[in-house]
């Protein structure tokens, strides 16, 4: 006899149709898709009870109506009766630790109580809930602009599987449009909703604002959860106890019954891909899931991604527009620093150079005037660690990884060298390994040595820094956030995690310590991200009554990316950077597959990828219609990681059907060989080509 593991089906019809769609279209396994679809004490081959929370209950057993009854009963154990009375007073119910602590008694009286069968114990399922613990924020009333109206009048007469574009400037109120819909769907219609944050960073602040609308109609789900807390808020989603969905890339997946709209904030966030196999984008995901369930999709963002913007002018998607910001606010001023004028003046000392290197004059003396006002500034470097890397100024060796392509990075207390790709730490030397020279010099900044001068110039400033080191607790992200908030925060410093969603009224000024870090990787989005970040993290500044100042800093003030930031024109840096996209063509105007070849012996892996490389040429001579075109195979930007050598080829095409037959052709016909521990990674819309 086959057992049936589940009194109902873990998936609902429209969710199982999205499963289908992404085996096929990511040409993954339906099984990895599924597992990937559920909670992780759900999805496990050997499917374990999930986890479950109980607390013990006391519930009184007998009535005792009469004061000489009680008196003859407890004669001789004052205790008893004092724990008797407390949880009569509690409603004849109560948690055994509650009561144990408030009469400071032993659990022998709860023993007692229950041997003599005037009480029972009970175990209560408890729901975990940490986001219940925190106070969320009273709603605040708003009066929608003009432009608010309109769209929010829009999405709820979308028609069902309708996908809108958002575009709406930093500030413009983006979030207000999301809850007015979200009062449509969940309280008029009777429906239920999800929505997308990119970072888990941002789910504390998200989940307050849409609690104070909608208090406990709001569930969680995010990575950072523990597996009985993800567990509990998908149970309740399922049984209808919860009808909204708040959190990161996976809980597109959310299994709500009847769902009515899917929001994805900042749309264009590369968070929104996942890393490991069915390597699926959750903007793409939620738009098949509104599809399938006859809900509205909105994608939202102030710097939308070219894909999603080329699909709004084409007319695919509906384009709505937040031009301008909530109460007429207006867009803080920015202003660009040269790196490469501002440490060159002949009068600077050696040390001075290295200060203006890290803050500029402009920005130190805006730092200044920020803490003598009491107001709060925020310092953006999306680059951990000390130091990029160490390397000797003798003979140029640098401290890399042994296991991967990559320099080591520098990091401080404790002081250790650190590969970010695989976590391989080793000890800091002052002595070159390789010539045995003392001229070790640490070359870049990362955040923690920003941190460090900033506490030398600026003594008196409160400084919080935000990076992966420092938000690797649970609840790390929010502590942090809560604390600026409350102003107890002079100078919030961060990486990327800082560029986006936030909103803090006080933070009048904005400095970007180098807005160069990422602008020429070998990656066709360079410039796209940078422009985004750059754009985001200027818009955290002047959201109160008191404006606001950006200062980005910069050795190449004159690329598009820059310069559109400053003048916070998104249409413009459109323009300029399409034309790159076109000739040779990229996304938007084709669709990409990157196939990754490993190996932990470099000839094997070269010899593989090569042979694959062939496998491709006569599949596409045999077709005859140059529907795809294939690049390489050649080396990773990042040719060894984790001990694996890496190969990859790139495949474009305007016909998404073609690549994925293609692709599903390629994998399941091609014999991978048995020696080497080769292995083929197969990324359809890849993000990150590093």
């Amino acid at each position: 006899m086959i057992d049936v593991p589940d009194a109902e089906p873990a998936f609902r019809p429209d969710l199982l149709a999205v499963c289908r769609w992404m085996s096929e279209y990511y040409v993954a396994p339906p099984g990895l898709v599924l597992r990937a679809a559920l909670p992780a004490a759900l999805g496990t081959s050997k499917r374990p009870e999930p986890p479950v929370k109980a607390r013990r209950m006391l519930a009184l057993a007998r009535d005792l109506p009469s004061l000489i009854e009680r008196e003859k009963t407890f004669a001789r154990s004052p205790q008893q009766r004092a724990l008797y009375e407390l949880v009569e007073s509690l409603g004849g119910r109560a948690s055994v630790e509650q009561a144990v602590a408030t009469l400071a008694c032993s659990p022998a009286v709860v023993s007692g109580l229950v041997k003599r069968g005037l009480a029972r114990l009970e175990l209560e399922t408890v729901a975990r809930d940490p986001f219940s613990l925190r106070d969320a924020p009273p709603a605040q009333p708003h009066d929608p602009s003009a432009a608010q109206r309109d769209a929010i009048a829009a999405l709820i007469a979308a028609r069902a599987g309708e996908v809108a574009l958002l575009h709406g400037i930093t500030g413009s109120g983006k979030t207000l449009v999301y809850i007015e819909l979200l009062k449509h769907v969940v309280q008029l219609q009777r429906r239920t909703a999800i929505v997308l944050v990119p970072e888990i960073a941002l789910t504390p602040q998200a989940v307050d604002r849409f609690r104070a609308v909608f208090g406990q109609q709001v569930a969680v789900l995010h990575s950072g959860l523990s597996d009985g807390e993800r567990y509990d808020a998908w149970l309740a989603l399922r049984r209808g106890e919860r009808r909204i969905a708040v959190g990161a890339r996976s809980a597109v997946f959310a299994p709500l019954p009847d769902l009515g709209a899917i929001v994805v904030d900042e749309e264009h966030e590369a968070s929104y891909k996942q890393g490991e196999s069915p390597r699926y984008h959750a903007r793409e995901v939620a738009i098949v899931r509104a599809r399938e369930a006859g809900a509205v999709c909105v994608l939202g963002s102030a710097t939308p991604s070219l894909e999603s913007w080329e699909n709004a002018r084409t007319g695919k998607y509906r384009l709505l527009s937040l031009p301008a910001r909530v109460g007429g606010g207006a867009l803080p001023l920015v202003e660009v620093v040269d790196l490469r004028t501002n440490t060159r003046a002949a009068h600077l000392t050696a040390a001075e150079r290295q200060v203006r290197g890290v803050l500029s004059e402009p920005l130190e003396r805006a730092l200044v005037e920020r803490l003598s006002r009491g107001e709060q500034s925020i310092l953006l470097l999306n680059r951990r660690g000390y130091a990029s890397f160490v390397q000797c100024s003798a003979c140029e060796w640098v401290a890399a990884c042994p296991d991967c392509s990559i320099s080591l990075t520098l990091h401080r207390a404790p002081e250790r060298l650190v590969c970010h790709y695989c976590r391989r730490q080793e000890p800091a030397t002052d002595t070159c390994p390789q010539c045995g020279a003392l001229t070790l010099r640490q070359r870049g900044l990362g955040t923690q040595q920003v941190e460090k001068l900033l506490s030398e110039q600026l003594p008196t400033a409160r400084i919080a820094r935000m990076d992966v080191d420092t938000t690797s607790g649970k609840w790390a992200h929010a502590d942090i956030l809560d604390r600026v908030g409350r102003g107890e925060v002079d100078v919030l410093l961060g990486t990327q995690m800082i560029a986006k969603g936030l909103d803090f009224p006080n933070v009048t000024l904005v400095g970007v310590i180098d807005a160069d870090v990422g602008i020429n990787l070998p990656d066709f989005r360079a410039s796209e991200r940078t422009f985004q970040l750059l754009s985001q993290v200027a818009g955290r500044a002047g959201r109160g009554p008191k404006g606001g100042l950006v200062i980005i800093q910069t050795r190449v003030p004159t690329h598009h990316a820059v310069r559109c930031a400053v003048t916070h024109d998104y249409v413009g840096f459109v323009a300029e950077e399409l034309p790159g996209r076109i000739d040779p063509p990229y996304p938007p105007t084709v669709r990409l597959a990157n196939i990754v070849f490993s190996g932990v012996e470099e000839p094997e892996t070269v010899a593989f990828a090569l042979s694959a490389g062939a496998w491709f040429e006569e599949a596409l001579a045999g077709t005859g219609q140059g529907t795809v075109r294939m690049i390489g195979p050649a080396p990773c930007p990042v040719e060894r990681i984790k001990q694996r050598w890496r190969w990859h080829l790139l495949l474009r095409s305007t016909r998404p059907g073609t690549l994925t037959r293609l692709a599903r052709r390629f994998l399941t016909t091609f014999d991978v060989p048995s020696r080497g521990d080769l292995r083929v990674t197969f990324d359809r819309d890849p993000v990150v080509m590093l």
